[in-house]
């Protein structure tokens, strides 16, 4: 059996975080770092802990062989076992015998799906903070860049790329609590029936065997890279919902860019064009296409995630016991796809930022080509006031609306139609209604609401967390399969 994502174009940029290989390697550094607490604690020869890391090489173990043999037990731990004694009983016989005693296999899976989470994390957040840099680089640059801004698909009011970049790179930034979170997520530990009796047999007679059991598992998450819980979680299933929930909110925020940017680079709009790239684009049919492949790669991420993130609810609702019976079975495929669909796409995403390809000239154009009407309703709020009743009785709103409907399109009958139904009035600064006011009130550029200070507290936001990094951050084009 093999799963080389044929059927998931682009997902082996998560591959190295996710594949079958990195989830036999957590598993058996999760044996061997229990192998490597016990020594720590004293309950094992130092020896036994160099032995067990030295058996725990992913690429000395036949993944799919254990795969079919995994169907006997339920889970590919048992399994695994065996053919980990095996190899370590070449390195130290003695070493064997600290193996996996004291744990359950839920322990060592459960734990070895948190090291996947961590270790999935950490691709997924270098690529979201090139994403995020790359969203300032163009919110700060295109602050005046005006653009229609678009409602229930129509032209509304006038806005800036700026700030619609500015958009995005908040919708990425309420995600860093949570992603940092999922960088050092919980080990499970418990034993056979979630009461660590196992553990505790290790100092047996020992008056405070019980709280040297707990340090043992904080030895165990040190090992690791994890940290330790309040309590088992072998059938409360918090720490696999915040993971499934993070992932999926990162190909949600993701997608949301996508969409827009499917939007914006068709061809009758031309606003935005992806980066070009070799092979990238193309069609088997259209020689002349370049279709915008990142962008779909994201959206069908962003609509995948979601039933993904349902099974892992559906199987946490039906845990039972102290240790389940299928539901627990039901999480992982889920969950490994979830890391893999967002690893992916957010190497993804901090391509397609890196070089997205802004038209302010379309995008003035087709602001422009929605006519003055989009600029109703400042000139609603600037003159309806000032209008006495007309001979009909129509107010005021009615009179400038009366004239926005008649001269939509048509920005020169417009603006004689306003300075005529102005005349005579003024300002509440005292200037009188004139054409120099009219046309003020007819340009985009003087409608823009909040806009910078908008930017700038998505930007300064930007600036104190960049500020936290160590390092550079840069985009990974495409990580090897």
């Amino acid at each position: 059996m093999t799963d080389t994502g044929l059927l998931d174009p682009g997902t082996h940029r998560g591959a190295a975080a996710t594949d079958d290989t990195a989830v036999l390697q957590a598993l058996l550094d999760a044996e061997a770092a229990w192998v490597a607490a016990q020594a720590a604690a004293g309950l094992a020869p130092a020896g036994a802990a160099d032995a067990a890391r030295a058996a725990a090489r992913a690429e000395d173990y036949d993944a799919a062989d254990l795969a079919r043999r995994a169907e006997g037990g339920g889970n590919p731990v048992i399994p695994l076992l065996a053919d980990y004694r095996r190899r370590l009983g070449e390195l130290d016989p003695d070493a064997v015998r600290f193996v996996h005693r004291g744990l359950t296999s839920q322990d060592v899976m459960d734990t070895a799906m948190m090291l996947l989470v961590r270790r999935a994390c950490a691709p997924l957040t270098r690529d979201l903070r090139a994403t995020q840099d790359a969203l300032a680089r163009l919110a700060g640059e295109h602050r005046g860049t005006l653009l229609a801004a678009r409602t229930l698909t129509q032209h509304a009011l006038p806005t800036t790329f700026g700030l619609k970049a500015a958009g995005w790179l908040a919708g990425l930034q309420e995600l860093d609590e949570d992603l940092a979170a999922l960088a050092r997520p919980p080990l499970s530990y418990g034993g056979a029936a979630g009461t660590l009796a196992g553990s505790l047999a290790l100092f047996s007679g020992a008056p405070d065997a019980a709280e040297r059991a707990l340090d043992l598992a904080r030895a165990w998450a040190g090992q690791l890279g994890l940290g330790l819980p309040p309590h088992v979680w072998h059938t409360t299933r918090r720490p696999v919902l915040r993971a499934a929930q993070t992932f999926a909110a990162v190909c949600a925020a993701l997608g949301r860019i996508a969409n827009d940017v499917l939007l914006l680079s068709r061809p009758e709009l031309g606003e935005l064009r992806e980066p070009a790239a070799e092979g990238r684009g193309v069609s088997s049919a259209m020689p002349q296409k370049q279709n915008p492949v990142l962008s779909v790669l994201l959206k069908r991420t962003a609509l995948t995630a979601p039933q993904l993130v349902a099974q892992v609810h559906v199987a946490a609702s039906a845990f039972v016991d102290e240790r389940p019976d299928g539901a627990w079975q039901a999480e992982w495929p889920a969950l490994r796809e979830l890391a893999r669909l967002a690893v992916a796409a957010s190497s993804h995403a901090a391509e397609l930022t890196a070089g997205l390809v802004v038209d302010v000239f379309r995008m003035r154009a087709n602001l422009d080509a929605s006519g003055p009407a989009v600029l109703a309703e400042r000139i609603s709020a600037v003159l309806a006031p000032l209008l006495a009743p007309a001979a009909d009785g129509a107010t005021g709103e009615q009179q400038v609306r009366s004239v926005v409907r008649e001269h939509a399109t048509d920005p020169a009958g417009m603006l004689d139609a306003l300075v005529r139904l102005g005349a005579g009035t003024a300002l509440p600064d005292g200037r009188p209604v004139d054409e120099d006011v009219v046309a003020g009130l007819l340009e985009p550029a003087g409608y823009l609401g909040a806009n910078d200070l908008l930017i700038d507290r998505v930007l300064e936001r930007h600036r104190r967390a960049a500020g936290d990094r160590p390092g550079p951050v840069r985009p990974t084009p495409g990580a090897p399969a």
